[in-house]
């Protein structure tokens, strides 16, 4: 049995940020390469206990978003409300 130790890995990169009189914030450019976060990148933002999370919007999580909700009935859902909107 072998086992093998990454030592080179050690605590994920981390940085402080400060938010500005806006509540603003500058995300890290080595976490906006990392995300490929472009100018004008959209961004989901929420709140998960006392934590603000943030979720890019980014071709890569459109294209992870495919076929999520295949059999939710979300279409038929969509479809309806769209009638209803007509008919108004």
């Amino acid at each position: 049995m072998c086992v093998i130790i990454n030592l080179m890995k050690t605590a994920p990169k981390t940085n402080t940020v400060h938010f500005d009189v806006n509540g603003q914030v500058a995300i890290p450019r080595w976490l906006q390469k990392e995300l490929g976060i472009k100018k004008g990148t959209r961004a989901l933002a929420f709140q998960e206990g006392d934590t603000i999370v943030l979720k890019p919007i980014t071709p890569l999580y459109i294209k992870k978003l495919r076929g999520s909700l295949k059999g939710s009935g979300v279409l038929k859902s969509l479809m309806d409300i769209r009638k209803r909107e007509r008919e108004l």
